[in-house]
C-alpha cells in the first residue's frame, strides 16, 4: 500500500518512554513529546503502568501451545484453585452466538440444524455461517455507530435535519458485511475524498468527520462554530481510532497523559481546511433506493399543505395568529425543501479548502455549511490560549501524537493532510490503533474490554487485565490483513467464549475472582434496546428484513410522538410513523434517529444518546422497564402478533404453547411450565371475553399553541398528519378472538422472562 505524502520515521521500535535511561520506578518515567507549554510539564515523569498504550505492540508467545492461544493467555492469569466452568449447552451456545453476531434470536430451524449436527467442526461452521449473514453487518454496524455518534439530525436547539446521513449508516453496514480490512475502513472515513475523489463510497465514508452534533444559525459567530467543529473532529478521531480523549489537551497540556497542547492543535491542523459540503455522489448499485416514491408522496402533501396555508394568509392587517403562522410556514417551507435532499444522490461529506470546489462539490452548498472560498492558501493553525478561538498563540504545523514515537510528515497544502494522518494511524508500528479496535471487538463478545475504557487508554482509564493477550490479538489482527471477521473467529472459537454462565462452585468464583477477570464463567448480558425490539419482531414473524435505505419511522408511544419539538426556532413537524407495517417493522438500526426526540421505549432500555461517543453501553434494571414491557404498546403489539402466528400453525392448544416457547426461548416448555402456561392462557381468555377490545383511533390533525418568536404574541396553528390518513396499524385486539387475545397475554409473559431478555 502506498502511503502517499506520509513518510514514516520510526524512532526505533521502542516507545519513547523506554528509550530513555531507566528512571527510578518510584519517580516514574519521562516521555519524549513535542514539548509542553512549560518546562516542568515537558520533563515530568509518569507511572510506568500508565504508559502501557504507548509501548510497542509485542508478539508474545502463548504460554501453552496445546491450548487455543486465547485460552492459554487467560489461564496464565486465572487465580490459582479456580477451575473454569464447563462448556455451555448447545442451545445456549447458538442463542449466544446468534445474538452476538446478528442481534437476532436463532430460528427453530437453525437450532434444530445445529443440535443435530454431530460433526466435530459444527461450532466453527456455525460461526462462519453467521458471519456471512447480512444481519451481521447490521449488528456490528450498530456498535460502530454508537462510537461515532450517528444521528439523522444535528442536535442543539435547532436539530437541523441531515437528509443524507443514512448513506453513511449503510456504508458502515456494508463495510462490516464485506469484511473490509480495518486499515482501509479507517482511511476511507478520514480521507476517502482525497484518496479517490470520484468514488461515491468514499465521499459517503468521510461523513464520519461530520457525525458529531453541530449547528450554525444566523445568530452564530462563524469562527466559534467553525472552531467547535475542529475541536469535535479532533477529539472524535482521538477517541474512535486512538483510544484517547484529546479534548483534555485543548486548553492546557494534558494533566495525566503525555499529550501536550501542541499535539492537540497539530492534529487539529490536519483538518484546518476540511469544510462541510453536500457532494454529488451517484447512488451505488448496492444502495437501497426503493420506497422513494412512497416517501415523496407524503413529502409533497406536507409541502403543498404548507404552501396553501401561506397563500391563505392576508397581506395586510394580519392578526397575531396570521403573523405566527406565516413565520412558521416560511420555516417549514425551507425545512421541507431541505429534507427533499434525502431522495437525491448527495453525500453528507466534506472537501478541502477553496482549491477544488468546482471539481468535487455540487453546484450549491446547502445551509448551514456555506463557506467562504476566496482564500488562495491554507489557514494557519495556532495554539489557542485557554481554547479561546480569539486568543491565537504559537503557530503549529500539521502533525501527529508525538508520545507514540512514530513520526509522520504531513503536507501543509490543501490536499493530502488527512490521507497522511490516516496512514499514520494505520501504520503497523502505531501502538494504539490495533489495540483499540481489538479491544472493542473483545468487548462486543464478553461485555467489557480487556481494557475497560475503550475510548480512553490513558491514565484515567483502566489498564488491560491481560496485556499480553491484547498484544497477541493485535499482532494477529494486523498479520491477518486487519480482518475483523478473522478476529471474530479467533475469539469465538476459544473455550472462554463457549463457557457456561453457571459454575458448579459459584461461591469459589465470587471469592477468588469477584471482578470476573479470570473468565472462569461467561458473564450473562441483557439484550440491548435494539436487540430487544428486533427480537420481539422476529419471533412474532413481523420483522421486515429489508436492508438499507431511507430511515424508517417505527411506531412510538403516541403521547411521546406528539410532544412538541423545536427545530429552526419553531415547532418541528410532528413525529408520525410510516403508514404501513412493513415500513415500520424493520430493524431498529434503520429507524430515524433524532437527537432532539428519542424513542422512550429504547431509552428505557439504555439506548445511548448520540451526542457523545458511547464506548460501552450501560445496563440498568429499573422499574420503568417492567412497565414498558408489560404495559407498553410495542410489547403488546408484538405479543399479539406472536399469538396469531402460533395459532395459525399449531394443531392444538398444547402445540401452541410449545411453539410459543420454541420461538421465544428456542426450546419446548417443560411439564410444569406447560401446566402453568395453559392455566394462565385459560384465565386470560376468560378475562378477555368481556368487555370487547376497542379499536385505537389515530389523529389526523393536531392543534398547537405557541408564542410568536419576535412579538411574544400567542397564536395557534393546525397541523395535518397525512401519514395517519393512510395508516394501517399492526394486528389489533379487536381483529382477533378472545382465545388469541388470551394467548397474547401468555406471550407477553414470555417476553418478560429473563430467558428471553438475557443472553446466557
Amino acid at each position: 500500500m502506498k502511503h502517499h505524502a506520509l513518510q514514516i520515521v520510526l524512532a526505533g521500535l521502542l516507545c519513547a518512554a523506554s528509550e530513555l535511561p531507566a528512571d527510578d520506578p518510584v519517580d516514574g518515567e519521562t516521555v519524549r513529546t513535542s514539548g509542553g507549554q512549560t518546562e516542568d510539564w515537558t520533563n515530568r515523569k509518569y507511572q510506568p503502568a500508565n504508559l502501557w498504550a504507548y509501548r510497542p505492540i509485542r508478539q508474545p508467545v502463548p504460554p501453552d501451545d496445546s491450548r487455543h492461544p486465547v485460552d492459554a493467555f487467560l489461564r496464565a492469569k486465572r487465580p490459582g484453585g479456580l477451575a473454569p466452568a464447563p462448556t455451555a449447552e448447545r442451545l445456549i451456545l447458538i442463542r449466544r452466538l446468534t445474538f452476538d453476531l446478528t442481534g437476532l434470536p436463532p430460528t427453530p430451524q437453525a437450532i434444530d440444524r445445529f443440535l443435530t449436527d454431530k460433526r466435530p467442526d459444527a461450532y466453527p461452521r456455525l460461526v462462519d455461517r453467521l458471519l456471512k449473514s447480512p444481519r451481521y453487518g447490521e449488528q456490528w454496524g450498530r456498535h460502530w455507530l454508537d462510537v461515532v455518534r450517528y444521528a439523522d439530525t444535528g442536535g442543539f436547539a435547532n436539530d437541523f435535519l441531515r437528509p443524507n446521513a443514512w448513506r453513511y449508516r449503510d456504508y458502515v453496514i456494508r463495510s462490516f458485511n464485506s469484511d473490509k480490512p480495518y486499515d482501509r475502513f479507517v482511511r476511507e472515513q478520514i480521507a476517502g475524498d482525497e484518496i479517490t475523489p470520484r468514488s461515491s463510497e468514499n465521499l459517503v465514508a468521510v461523513g464520519f468527520l461530520r457525525m458529531g452534533p453541530w449547528e450554525h444559525t444566523g445568530m452564530s459567530v462563524a469562527r466559534v462554530t467553525r472552531q467547535f467543529f475542529l475541536d469535535d473532529v479532533t477529539n472524535s478521531v482521538g477517541q474512535v481510532f486512538l483510544g484517547h480523549v484529546l479534548r483534555c489537551a485543548r486548553c492546557h497540556d494534558h494533566k495525566f497523559d503525555p499529550v501536550p497542547t501542541r499535539d492537540y492543535y497539530s492534529i487539529q491542523a490536519v483538518f484546518a481546511e476540511t469544510r462541510f459540503a453536500e457532494v454529488d455522489a451517484p447512488f451505488l448499485p448496492e444502495e437501497n433506493t426503493s420506497g422513494f416514491e412512497a416517501h415523496r408522496k407524503y413529502h409533497r402533501q406536507r409541502t403543498d399543505a404548507n404552501n396553501r396555508m401561506l397563500a391563505s394568509l392576508p397581506d395586510q392587517r394580519v392578526t397575531p395568529d396570521d403573523f405566527g403562522r406565516h413565520r412558521l410556514g416560511r420555516k417549514w417551507k425551507l425545512l421541507f425543501n431541505w429534507s427533499a435532499d434525502r431522495y437525491r444522490p448527495i453525500a453528507f461529506s466534506v472537501y478541502n479548502g477553496p482549491g477544488n470546489v468546482r471539481r468535487r462539490v455540487a453546484s450549491r452548498l446547502r445551509k448551514p455549511s456555506q463557506q467562504a472560498r476566496s482564500k488562495s492558501r491554507p489557514n494557519r493553525t495556532s495554539i489557542l490560549d485557554g481554547g479561546d478561538v480569539f486568543s491565537a498563540g504559537e503557530p503549529v504545523r500539521p502533525d501527529v501524537l508525538s508520545a507514540t514515537g512514530l513520526a509522520a510528515t504531513i503536507p501543509v497544502s490543501f490536499d493530502g493532510r488527512r490521507t497522511s494522518l490516516a496512514n499514520w494511524i494505520i501504520h503497523p508500528a502505531n501502538p494504539l490503533t490495533a489495540r483499540v479496535i481489538v479491544n472493542r471487538i473483545w468487548q462486543g463478545h464478553f461485555g467489557r474490554g480487556l481494557a475497560t475504557n475503550p475510548n480512553n487508554f490513558g491514565a484515567t482509564g483502566q489498564p488491560p487485565t491481560h496485556p499480553l493477550l491484547l498484544d497477541w490479538l493485535a499482532m494477529e489482527f494486523v498479520r491477518r490483513g486487519w480482518s475483523i471477521k478473522s478476529l471474530h473467529r479467533l475469539i469465538l472459537t476459544s473455550a472462554a467464549y463457549r463457557r457456561s454462565s453457571s459454575h458448579p462452585h459459584p461461591d469459589t468464583v465470587s471469592r477468588l475472582d469477584p471482578n470476573g477477570t479470570g473468565y472462569a464463567v461467561f458473564r450473562p448480558r441483557r439484550l440491548a434496546a435494539e436487540e430487544l425490539r428486533d427480537a420481539m419482531l422476529a419471533v412474532s414473524g413481523e420483522l421486515n428484513p429489508q436492508a438499507g435505505g431511507l430511515p424508517v419511522r417505527p411506531d412510538m408511544n403516541l403521547e411521546a410522538a406528539l410532544q412538541p419539538r423545536m427545530i429552526m426556532g419553531t415547532f418541528a413537524p410532528s413525529y408520525v410513523p410510516d403508514p404501513l407495517p412493513a415500513q415500520r417493522n424493520r430493524r431498529t438500526i434503520y429507524a430515524l434517529k433524532l437527537r432532539g426526540h428519542r424513542d422512550p421505549f429504547l431509552t428505557t432500555f439504555n439506548q445511548p444518546g448520540p451526542d457523545a461517543s458511547c464506548e460501552r453501553r450501560e445496563t440498568s434494571n429499573v422499574t420503568p422497564q417492567v412497565f414498558a414491557l408489560f404495559n407498553g404498546q410495542e410489547s403488546s403489539d408484538r405479543a399479539l402478533g406472536l399469538a396469531a402466528r402460533v395459532l395459525k400453525t399449531a394443531d392444538s392448544d398444547s402445540d401452541a404453547i410449545h411453539l410459543a416457547f420454541r420461538l421465544a426461548f428456542g426450546r419446548v416448555a417443560e411439564a410444569a411450565e406447560h401446566r402453568a402456561a395453559m392455566a394462565h392462557w385459560k384465565a386470560a381468555t376468560a378475562d378477555q371475553a368481556d368487555p370487547p377490545a376497542r379499536r385505537q383511533e389515530w389523529p389526523t390533525r393536531i392543534t398547537r399553541r405557541a408564542n410568536e418568536e419576535n412579538t411574544g404574541e400567542p397564536f395557534t396553528f393546525t397541523e395535518t398528519l397525512f401519514e395517519y390518513r393512510d395508516y394501517v396499524p399492526d394486528l389489533q385486539p379487536h381483529q382477533v378472538d378472545a382465545r388469541t387475545r388470551g394467548l397474547a397475554q401468555l406471550c407477553l409473559v414470555l417476553f418478560n422472562a429473563n430467558e428471553f431478555l438475557y443472553v446466557y
